[in-house]
């Protein structure tokens, strides 16, 4: 019998964003069709993660993933 993998858990998240800061984002959403929110959100929130000291590969690969197109 083969083990059943599951997809990583997820959390939606609201917040409110300064209206220059989304329109910047939905302006570069319209010229980059590989992109969405969510691939922009997790790629800025693993990175400054990273960047701030948060040493775990799991965020890392989360990082990577979102900056190269690939499924999380």
């Amino acid at each position: 019998m083969t083990p059943m993998t599951t997809a990583p858990a997820t959390v939606s998240l609201m917040i409110e964003i300064p209206e220059t800061l989304h329109q910047s984002i939905q302006d570069y959403l319209s010229t980059h069709e590989l992109w969405s929110q969510e691939r922009v959100m997790q790629a800025a929130l693993s990175l400054f993660l990273m960047q701030n000291g948060v040493n775990q590969p799991q965020v890392n690969k989360l990082y990577l993933n979102s900056l190269f197109g690939c499924a999380a």
